[in-house]
C-alpha cells in the first residue's frame, strides 16, 4: 500500500476517543497493512469510503481475486463479534471471509459492489431486498457460538436509555423511557434458544452490498452478531423509518411498516414493534450524543408518539 494514505475523518475522530491505544493504532497503521500483505501474500489498494471504526481498503489476492481488508481500531471489537458471524455465516446472506487475523484485528473478505442505499430502488423495494437477505442470513446458531444472546442486548439496551437520557437532559419524555424498558423486559423474557437465529443486528441499506454478477442479489457487511429472535434484525428497518413529526402520521406510518415486515418475513408483528421503539430510542439518544440533533431530535419525537399508543 502507498503511503501516506488518508482515513475517513470519523475513523481518525473514533481512534483519538480510544485514547493513547488509538493513537497508537493509527500510528502503526501502514506498518501492519505492509505485515498482511506479506503474510497473505495480497496488495492493498486505495481505502474506500463507508468506514466509520476501521480501515477499509481494496485488496487483490495473490491468485487475482478482488478482495477488501479491513483493520478495525484497536480494541473497538474485543470479542472479534464481526470475524465469528461471519465465519459462522459462511456467505448465506454474508459477506464470505477469506481470512482473518484477530490479533491485528484483520480481517481480508470478497469485494462486493454497490451498497443498496445509492440504487434508485423505492423503500419498500429496499425493505423487500433486505428482509429476502436476511432471511437467507438467518441459521440456527451453531453449538458454542460466543455472541450476545437477545437477553444481554436488551440489557445493555436498557443501561444505554438510562444513563444517556439523563446525560443529554431528557430530551424525550419520561413515559418513552417506561415503555422501551418495559418492552426490552418483555424481549429478553420471551428469548427462547429453541427459536433464536444468527442475526446480523444492523441490518440497513448501506450495510448491504450488491453480489457482482447477480442483479437482484445482495449480502450483508458489518455485522454486530447476535444470538437473538428474528424480530430483532427488523427492529432495524423501524428504526431507520423517516416520518413527518406528527402524531397520526408517525404512528400510522410506524404500523404500516411494522406490517410490511412481518408480511415478508412471517415474524410477529408485536416483537417487532417491540424491539423497533426500544432501537428508535437508543438510536436517537445516540444521534445528539454524536451532534446529529436536528435528526436525533426527530427519532425521539417520533418514539414518543409510539409509546404513547401504548
Amino acid at each position: 500500500m502507498q503511503a501516506p494514505f488518508e482515513l475517513p475523518g470519523e475513523v481518525i475522530a473514533k481512534a483519538r476517543l480510544r485514547g493513547a491505544e488509538g493513537q497508537a493504532w493509527l500510528a502503526d497503521l501502514p506498518a501492519l497493512v505492509a505485515e498482511l500483505e506479506q503474510a497473505w501474500g495480497i496488495s492493498v489498494g486505495r481505502p474506500l469510503s463507508g468506514g466509520t471504526e476501521a480501515l477499509v481498503a481494496e485488496a487483490v489476492t495473490a491468485e487475482g481475486e478482488a478482495a477488501v481488508l479491513k483493520l478495525t481500531i484497536r480494541g473497538q471489537d474485543p470479542r472479534h463479534l464481526e470475524a465469528r458471524t461471519l465465519i459462522a455465516g459462511a456467505g448465506r446472506g454474508y459477506v464470505r471471509l477469506l481470512r482473518h487475523d484477530p490479533d491485528r484485528d484483520a480481517l481480508l473478505m470478497e469485494r462486493l459492489g454497490q451498497r443498496l442505499g445509492p440504487f434508485d430502488f423505492a423503500a419498500r423495494d429496499q425493505i423487500e431486498i433486505i428482509c429476502r437477505t436476511l432471511m437467507e442470513a438467518w441459521t440456527a446458531p451453531t453449538a458454542g457460538l460466543d455472541l450476545p444472546d437477545g437477553v444481554e442486548k436488551a440489557g445493555g439496551l436498557v443501561g444505554f436509555i438510562d444513563q444517556t437520557w439523563e446525560g443529554l437532559g431528557r430530551p424525550c419524555a419520561a413515559r418513552t423511557l417506561d415503555v422501551a424498558a418495559d418492552y426490552a423486559k418483555r424481549r429478553a423474557a420471551a428469548h427462547d434458544a429453541a427459536a433464536v437465529v444468527l442475526a446480523h443486528g444492523d441490518a440497513h441499506a448501506a450495510n448491504a452490498l450488491q453480489v457482482p454478477g447477480e442483479p437482484g442479489r445482495f449480502r450483508l457487511i458489518d455485522p454486530d452478531g447476535l444470538i437473538i429472535e428474528p424480530a430483532y434484525d427488523l427492529a432495524i428497518p423501524m428504526r431507520e423509518l423517516r416520518v413527518a413529526v406528527g402524531a397520526e402520521d408517525a404512528l400510522a406510518k410506524g404500523r404500516e411498516r411494522c406490517a410490511l415486515l412481518s408480511r415478508l418475513t412471517g415474524v410477529e408483528p408485536q416483537p417487532i414493534w417491540e424491539w423497533g421503539l426500544v432501537e428508535r430510542v437508543a438510536s436517537g439518544l445516540t444521534l445528539l450524543q454524536i451532534g446529529l440533533t436536528e435528526l436525533g431530535t426527530e427519532f425521539l419525537q417520533v418514539a414518543d408518539f409510539w409509546a404513547e399508543a401504548a
